[in-house]
C-alpha cells in the first residue's frame, strides 16, 4: 500500500536564507523531501511521523525577519522525480555553462553539470551560486587546490574540477548535503573531490590556493579568520550569501584579514565578492 504524505505548502518572504534555515529546522523533526517552486517551497513528512503540534519548535516560524504562511493537506506518495521535473528548470550561465537534471536535454555548452539537488541547496538557480559560478569561469583553476565551503549539492566544487582544479575539499555541516554532494560527484564522473561533513573547525592545518564560501553572513564573519589563515599567498576567497547592504561590514572584517576586495558580481540585491590574500 501507498504512504500517505503530509504536504506543506510555504509562503516565504523574502525567500532567502529563510527556505535554507527552515529546510533545516523541518529535516530535524521528520520531513523527507523539499521542493522549491516560486512562491517558497513545498515539505513532505510521512503521515506516519507526522503530528498535530510538529511546527510548535521550529524557531524561523516565530521570526521577525521572515513572512512564513503556510498550509497543508494529506498526499497519496508522491513521486519525486516527476516533482523535479515539474519544478526544476534547467539553467544556463553566461552561455557557457548548463547546469541540468539528469532528466533534461543537454544543450550542449562548453560546460555541463548534472545536479538531483534532492533536500540540498545550490543547484543554480539561487543568486548566490549563479555569480560564484560566474567568478569560476574567470578564473585559471588548473591544478589549484581549492575548498568548496557550504557546499550544499556539490555544485562549486564539481565545477571547480571541470576547470581542472585538483585536489578539491567540499564541507557541509548538513548530512543530506553531504549525501548528496557524494551522489552529485560521482554522476558527474569527478575524482578528484572529497566530501567531509563538518564546519570550520575541520580546516586546521588545511592550505588552499581558492577557497569558495557561499553560506551566509554570519557564519562569513565568523569564519573569515580561518578562512584567511587557510588561503596560500596571493590566494583568492570566493564570498557569497550575503546582500549589497552587507558589504560594508563582509568588507571590513576581511581587511582585518589581509584580504583586499578585487571584485564584486550583483544580482537582485545578493552580493558576492573575489578578494585576493595581500
Amino acid at each position: 500500500m501507498d504512504n500517505i504524505y503530509i504536504e506543506y505548502d510555504f509562503r516565504i518572504s523574502p525567500k532567502e536564507p529563510a527556505t535554507e534555515i527552515l529546510v533545516a529546522e523541518l529535516g530535524e523533526v521528520g520531513f523527507e523531501s523539499f521542493v522549491e517552486n516560486e512562491t517558497g517551497m513545498l515539505a513532505y513528512i510521512q503521515k506516519n511521523d507526522w503530528f498535530e503540534n510538529i511546527l510548535d519548535d521550529i524557531f524561523i516560524l516565530n521570526s521577525d525577519e521572515f513572512e512564513i504562511e503556510y498550509d497543508f493537506h494529506e498526499v497519496a506518495q508522491t513521486n519525486w522525480n516527476e516533482e523535479w521535473e515539474k519544478n526544476f528548470e534547467p539553467i544556463e550561465v553566461d552561455d557557457l555553462v548548463s547546469i541540468r537534471a539528469p532528466f533534461h536535454e543537454n544543450p550542449h555548452l562548453k560546460y555541463e553539470i548534472i545536479i538531483e539537488p534532492k533536500m540540498s541547496f545550490g543547484t543554480g538557480h539561487h543568486e548566490t551560486t549563479h555569480m560564484m559560478i560566474q567568478h569560476l569561469l574567470e578564473l585559471n583553476l588548473e591544478n589549484k587546490k581549492v575548498l568548496d565551503m557550504g557546499c550544499g549539492t556539490g555544485i562549486l566544487a564539481i565545477f571547480a574540477e571541470i576547470k581542472g582544479a585538483k585536489p578539491i575539499d567540499a564541507i557541509d555541516i548538513d548530512e543530506w548535503c553531504y549525501t548528496n554532494s557524494i551522489e552529485n560527484i560521482e554522476r558527474n564522473n569527478c575524482s578528484n573531490i572529497t566530501v567531509y561533513q563538518g564546519d570550520a573547525s575541520l580546516l586546521i592545518d588545511k592550505k588552499y590556493d581558492v577557497i569558495i564560501a557561499n553560506i551566509n553572513r554570519n557564519i562569513l564573519l565568523e569564519d573569515m579568520k580561518t578562512y584567511a589563515k587557510c588561503l596560500e599567498k596571493d590566494g583568492i576567497l570566493l564570498l557569497s550569501g550575503f546582500y549589497e547592504d552587507d558589504l560594508p561590514i563582509i568588507d571590513k572584517e576581511a581587511l582585518k584579514n589581509n584580504l583586499k576586495l578585487h571584485k564584486t558580481e550583483t544580482r537582485n540585491q545578493w552580493l558576492s565578492g573575489h578578494y585576493k590574500k595581500q
